[in-house]
């Protein structure tokens, strides 16, 4: 069997990466991917596997007449608050892949948010369409079920991403804890201000080796080196394209700090204190269901040196998840695996 993995891969976004490695790691053995990416050249160096540009409407057109399938790859692809165009792109495939016969499976989608009536109007039918659907937050599964659309609810599953080692981690100075900002209208420039005080004060206390992570150089890096300059000597940016080894990253620090919902998950899954900073409806969702601590950005306290106690508190006094925990949680990702299986191998 054919199937198109069509998602946000080939953009530089490790989150999505991440999901791109997790899904290819879930695939059933005689499922043979084709992938849809950005950017083909990197994406098959990386995995090893059939790529088509996904903006070669010829090449997708093609790739679709000679496949069996086509899987929606994760993430939030269906959502018009960052881009209007995104689930139009993504229902347009789908809805022609649907016409053309094809087994479709929405895999661990994080539906929303959909504030325009023309988006919901667009994406009911592509879900309800759908061989299989997999979603991994409550609230992509209260939508599907006032849609009346059958879906299996499941967390992430880059919970059970393999991760990878990172050369030269180990001889860096230690303890470490690893930042990872993005750039968002919520993180104003006075915000950002008061977070790198308060990351100066907590460094000092700590005396730690801040490991600096951007996810996508497009958004992240600017704000990685903003950091660094103010943290010369004590802090390092770490640069890595593959999601296996940015999960890696995280078994060799003691705690994170981030924006980023993908980091935030491989933090946790590797027995990390984690803290996060909330940006988006799905990080304060994952705070809610790990009682992870952590601030809504919008609420940011003023005072850098608060920031920086509550910090100081957490990595001397809080917990990492329990190894119990993290497998009960991955155990619980591998759902997304079966419906791969149920959806895909059914009536072959």
């Amino acid at each position: 069997m054919r199937a198109i993995l069509c998602g946000y891969y080939g953009k530089g976004n490790g989150g999505d990466e991440a999901l791109l490695a997790s899904l290819l790691q879930m695939l059933p053995d005689d499922v043979t991917p084709i992938v849809l990416s950005g950017n083909p050249v990197e994406t098959n160096r990386r995995y090893g596997v059939a790529v088509r540009d996904r903006m070669n409407a010829f090449a997708v057109l093609e790739t679709l007449r000679t496949a069996d399938a086509l899987i929606w790859g994760g993430g939030s692809l269906i959502q018009d608050t960052t881009s209007l165009a995104s689930p139009f792109y993504y229902a347009g495939l789908m809805g022609l892949a649907q016409q053309m016969g094809l087994k479709t499976v929405a895999w661990a989608q994080g539906i929303g948010p959909l504030k325009r009536e023309i988006t919901r109007k667009i994406s009911q039918p592509c879900f309800a369409r759908c061989t299989g659907v997999s979603v991994r937050d409550k609230g992509s599964a209260t939508l599907l079920a006032d849609w009346e659309i059958p879906f299996t609810l499941a967390p992430d599953p880059v919970w059970a991403l393999e991760n990878s080692p990172v050369s030269g981690l180990w001889d860096l100075p230690a303890p470490r804890v690893a930042v990872c900002l993005r750039s968002h209208p919520t993180l104003t420039p006075a915000r950002l201000s008061i977070l790198t005080q308060a990351l100066v004060d907590f460094q000092k206390a700590t005396r730690t080796l801040i490991l600096l992570l951007p996810f996508q150089a497009s958004q992240d890096l600017a704000i990685a080196q903003s950091l660094h300059e103010a943290l010369p000597k004590r802090s390092r940016i770490l640069s890595l394209e593959d999601p296996r080894k940015l999960k890696g990253v995280f078994r060799g620090v003691e705690m994170a700090i981030g924006m980023r919902y993908h980091s935030l998950i491989m933090a946790a899954s590797e027995e990390c204190r984690c803290f996060a900073l909330s940006y988006d409806p799905k990080v304060s969702q994952l705070m809610d269901e790990l009682e992870m601590p952590g601030y809504l950005l919008s609420e940011l306290p003023d005072d850098p040196y608060l920031i920086s106690k509550t910090w100081i508190d957490h990595y001397a006094n809080g917990d990492a998840l329990s190894p119990d925990r993290i497998k009960f949680i991955v155990d619980r990702s591998l759902f997304h695996r079966e419906v791969l299986r149920t959806a895909l191998l059914q009536s072959q």
